[in-house]
């Protein structure tokens, strides 16, 4: 009886530890987000630095969010640090092949960029974010043929959105076909009236006339 009663003791013990700490990572958690949400990045990503140096999805997870925050810190190179060290972690992570297309994209590493955007598609071949990453890394290295016939492949699967009409109307006017960028610009103010670059090309084209 004495011994059930020990073991149902520490077991209690045990328990409350557990629950202490998980209450103890929640409000770290939720206080990083609310630093976030005030824009004190810096701050934000300094209380979840403890989790950053363990295993499993707890580290994988602040890795990913590490890498976000310096991101926006344009902490670029510390960025492509930690989503790479969550992608040791975890290599079939979508998330952070598309993490470290940001701070590439920023340093102008366009090859860098396209071949992580590249591996996402192998893994899911429509993936909407990693091919819009992959037509600013086309903008960037000026392959306009590639970027309109990209741009115009990724318009018939999603029609709904602007921006790939947009990337299309970029490629058609650096190409020299005013005519089927004005055409391109057209649809994208269908999807969004108030679109700057749109309505200032399209203007433009009016004044010339």
């Amino acid at each position: 009886m004495k011994r059930t009663i020990g073991w149902l003791l520490s077991l209690c013990v045990l328990l409350l530890f557990f629950t202490t700490v998980q209450a103890g990572e929640e409000e770290t958690w939720a206080k990083s987000y609310a630093l976030e949400a005030k824009g004190e990045y810096k701050e934000a990503a300094a209380v979840i630095e403890p989790f950053l140096n363990g295993g499993g999805d707890t580290a994988e997870f602040a890795l990913l969010r590490y890498g976000w925050l310096n991101y926006l810190l344009r902490n670029h190179n510390d960025a492509i640090r930690s989503y790479e060290k969550a992608l040791r972690l975890n290599p079939n992570s979508i998330d952070a092949r598309l993490g470290l297309t940001l701070p590439l994209l920023v340093q102008q590493r366009w090859k860098e960029a396209a071949r992580y955007a590249k591996q996402v598609l192998q893994r899911s071949p429509w993936n909407f974010t990693a091919h819009l990453r992959l037509l600013v890394s086309e903008e960037g290295r000026r392959k306009w043929s590639v970027m309109k016939k990209h741009a115009s492949e990724l318009a018939a699967r999603y029609p709904s959105s602007a921006t790939p009409w947009v990337y299309l109307a970029r490629a058609e006017a650096w190409l020299g076909d005013h005519e089927a960028a004005k055409r391109a610009y057209v649809r994208v103010l269908r999807r969004i009236p108030a679109h700057l670059e749109a309505n200032a090309y399209l203007n433009k084209g009016k004044e010339k006339e």
